[in-house]
Formats: structure tokens, sequence, C-alpha cells
């Protein structure tokens, strides 16, 4: 078992290092302006002949695809730019009281809508449906069902692939061909000693996986999803020259775009939104809120919610640096993407399954016993996308003094949060290790005190809340959800 460790974790690290170099050349320079168009002004952005809307039984057969759980799937175009953003709708129950404002949700880094809407005992987006809002998860550019124009989303890439079905023997051929593709961007060839480690580890790992069939086969149905991951991987490689944007085109392009299309789509008396964001969705709902007082510009929403968010990680030992070493190498060989899902797909292989060499991976998402170990599974599996490198480096700031800072390193998000007039209710838990309960408060500490609502969910004898278990762990539905809707319905007047 201990050669088995030693070999996996090397060949690992070489992975990484070989993913590193085979990207270096392909970044791209983007045009960028720091103009934030939101409020009123987004209703120039998306009017209503700006988005798609592909319903289950809309005409010309534009069914939207399998992995689009919600009810209606809408796309957004973004100006000035070349992508449609993917918005999950959830229709309002007819059961449930009418409500004022539609509720929008964000995710977190890397992710698309699937972790808000697990199974249909699991699901985020559906419970705030079901008490009456009009429910849209947007999926940022990169992201799930988000394309290019003229391309398929990524979610439905996946979800090809991940109906294929791959013997033990593909494995092999798999991991030549990534390697094949990673050798041949090194400018030292073919014959360099880098390129000639990468074969042997290559193929010692394959060696190691079909060799440990015979030894526990109880173990041996993850070559599948060892493969799978791999040819995603390999299917990402014709994209990257299109990743190439950073947290600023999130806030400034995509953030108002879709507040834009659903005001424009659902038409508030007031115009305005009730948003939650979950970690990477609540540091953008943080960010518009700080840049619009800066602006002095409204931001159009009437409440705020984040789970597990903050712009200010310095106070604490969020497991998030583990993203600076990441960053570092990848600033020094211009990579413009980490390839997040196609990875965290590869590991939870090895975090899930003897030996277990990974096992620090799950607590990272979830607490022990908070979710089923199927929808932990689906979750890792499914839920996690490519990110640019330019958007990790600008996420790395928040580790600074001061905090998450603007592309120029000029303006920093949390100076101007004290002057917003928005409700927030910030919401963190206990063993929530990548957003730590200090970082969460932060940010809080600089939000007016009679707007501001801070809770911390977990007890000393549990049960314990990770990063993703307030929102879709087992016990988030009774314990978590009642504080939200309860928040929700305070601000959901006019």
């Amino acid at each position: 078992m201990a050669v088995f460790q030693l070999d996996i974790q090397p060949a690992t690290r070489i992975a990484g290092v070989a993913a590193l170099y085979h990207l270096k050349n392909s970044a791209a320079s983007g045009r960028r302006h720091n103009i934030l168009r939101v409020g009123s002004s987004a209703r120039n952005i998306t009017g209503p002949g700006n988005g798609l809307a592909v319903k289950k039984n809309a005409e010309n057969n534009n069914e939207k695809p399998d992995t689009c759980t919600a009810d209606e799937l809408h796309y957004v175009t973004v100006s000035g730019s070349e992508w449609r953003l993917a918005l999950w709708r959830y229709l309002p129950s007819p059961k449930a009281k009418p409500r004022n404002h539609p509720l929008l949700l964000l995710s977190g880094l890397g992710t698309n809508a699937i972790g808000f809407d697990l199974s249909p005992e699991s699901s985020f987006a559906r419970s705030m449906s079901n008490q009456g809002f009009d429910t849209w998860t947007l999926e940022v550019r990169g992201a799930g069902l988000s394309a290019l124009v003229g391309d398929h989303g990524e979610g439905e890439v996946a979800e090809i692939v991940s109906k294929s079905k791959k013997s033990p023997s593909k494995l092999s051929e798999t991991l030549v061909r990534l390697s094949e593709r990673f050798l041949g961007y090194f400018d030292e060839g073919r014959n360099s000693v880098m390129a000639c480690q990468i074969r042997d580890l290559s193929q010692k790992l394959v060696n190691i996986i079909e060799g440990q069939r015979s030894v526990a086969p109880h173990i041996f149905g993850f070559p599948d999803n060892f493969s799978t991951a791999l040819e995603k991987l390999l299917k990402q490689l014709d994209l990257i020259e299109k990743y190439d944007w950073d947290f600023d085109h999130h806030l400034e392009d995509d953030l108002p775009a879709v507040i834009g299309y659903i005001r424009t789509e659902c038409r508030p008396k007031d115009g305005r939104l009730l948003a939650i964001g979950h970690s990477m969705g609540g540091i953008l709902l943080y960010a518009l809120l700080s840049r619009c007082c800066f602006e002095g510009m409204d931001p159009g929403l009437a409440s705020v919610i984040t789970l597990g968010s903050s712009l200010d990680y310095t106070s604490s030992k969020s497991s998030l640096k583990l993203l600076l070493p990441v960053a570092d190498p990848a600033k020094a060989v211009n990579v413009p993407v980490i390839p997040l899902g196609a990875l965290l797909s590869a590991a939870h292989t090895f975090a899930s399954r003897p030996p277990y060499v990974l096992s620090w991976l799950n607590p990272q998402i979830s607490a022990p016993g908070m979710m089923h170990p199927e929808l932990l599974e689906k979750l890792v599996l499914n839920n996690f996308c490519t990110v640019p490198a330019k958007l990790l480096l600008q996420l790395t700031t928040a580790f600074e003094d001061g905090g998450l800072r603007d592309r120029s390193g000029s303006f920093l998000y949390k100076d101007h949060l004290g002057k917003t007039n928005v409700p927030v209710l910030a919401i963190a838990g206990d063993q929530d290790l990548i957003c730590p309960p200090e970082a969460v408060y932060e940010t809080v500490k600089v939000i007016p005190k009679h707007l501001v609502t801070y809770r911390v969910f977990g007890e000393p004898s549990g049960p314990h809340y990770a990063h993703y278990d307030l929102v879709g762990g087992r016990l988030a539905v009774n314990q978590v959800y009642p504080s939200i809707i309860n928040f929700l319905n305070q601000h959901d007047i006019i």
C-alpha cells in the first residue's frame, strides 16, 4: 500500500506541472474598462431582445438539456463579449403567496448551477421557489451551460462525456493522449528530461491503477471516473485561449447584464431584486455594493444574503491559502486556466476510496456525515468548472492587507462597503475551512450594524457545517433555510 501512495503523489504533481507548461503559450490579451453598469443603467445592457429562453416545451424543438433541472433555461448575451450566460429559472409555486421581488442565486468559484439543485430532496433553488420566489441561478461565463456564441456549454460537454462508459484499458489510452498533448508544448522538446518523466510516471500510474484491480477490486469502479475526468480536461484544452477574464469581468459585465435581464422579465414594481451568493457569489455581491457606494449608484438590490463569503481573509486560516502556491507558478509561466473541475474529479477518486490518499479534500466541501455520499460525489464530479488564472490571481488579493482589490490594485472593495444602505445577512459555517467564521466577520464588521445580521451555524457537539453544507447539507433545510427565508420575508416589501 505504501508503494501506491509514493507513486500516486509524484504523478499527480507532475501532471499538474505538465498542465501549467502545456498551457503557457495560450494566454490572450483582453480589452477592459472600469465602468460599472448597474441600477437603472443596467436596462441599457440587456433589453428584451438580448435574452433567449429555452423551455421544456418551447417551440422550434429548443428543449433545454437534461443537465438543467430548472423549469426554464434562459440565455443572456453580455455586451462587448462573445459569451451567453445561462440562467436557470425556477418558477414560484402556485401554492405559495405572491412575492414582490425575484431572487438571484450566485454560486462559488468555478462552479455551476448544479450545486443549488443537487436532487429533489436537496435543492436550495427549489426550496426558494416553493416559498413563492421567482428564483434565478446564474452560471457566469465559463461555467456550466454558459457558452461562447455558437458553442455548447461546458455542462453539455460534461454530460456527453459522463454518459460514455470507459473500460479499464481506455485509461491507459487517455493518459497517453493527455501526456502527448502536454509534451507537444514543451520548449525543451519531446526528448527532454521533464518529458521523459511525464511519460514514465503516466505509465507507472496506469500500471498501479490497473494492477490494483486484482488486489482490491472493490475500489475499482474508479478508472471510469478518472478516465472521464481526463477526457474532460482534453476537451477543455481547445477552449483555453477564450478563458481570459478576471473577477472584475464578472462584476462589471456579467452581473449587471443578468440583473437587467431579470428585471425586464419579472418587472418588480420597485425595480429591485433579492440576491443570495455562496462563496465567490457572495464576494461578488459585497463588491457590487461597495462599487455602487463609491460611484453613488443604486445596486438595484432589496437585500443581500451571503453564505461563506468575505472580502478579507487575512485574519483567518482559510484553506484558500492553498491557492497561493498555485497562483504564483501559473503567473510565472503565463498559464491561462486552472482545470479545477477535471482536477477535483480525478482527486475525488483518491479522497473517497482506500487508501484515501487525498482524504483531506472532502472536509473542504462538507463536514463528516452532513451529505449523503452519492450527493457529495455528484457535487464533486459535476459542479466544478475550469477557472481562468486571471480570476484566481485577483482573488488571491483577498489575503493581502485591506482585502480584495480590483484588477488595477488601487481599489479596495472593503473600504466602501460601510456606506451601503442594503440589508445584509452574512452566514458562516463553524467548520468551514475555506471561509472560516473569522473571515466572514472580517467583512461583517465594516457594514453598518443596523443593516447587518451575522449567523454562525454549527454546535460544539455537532452538527457541524463546512463550506457547502450551508447550501446542500442534510440539515440545512431545517436549520439554515428558515433563517434565510425569514430574512427574505422581512425585505420582500415595497
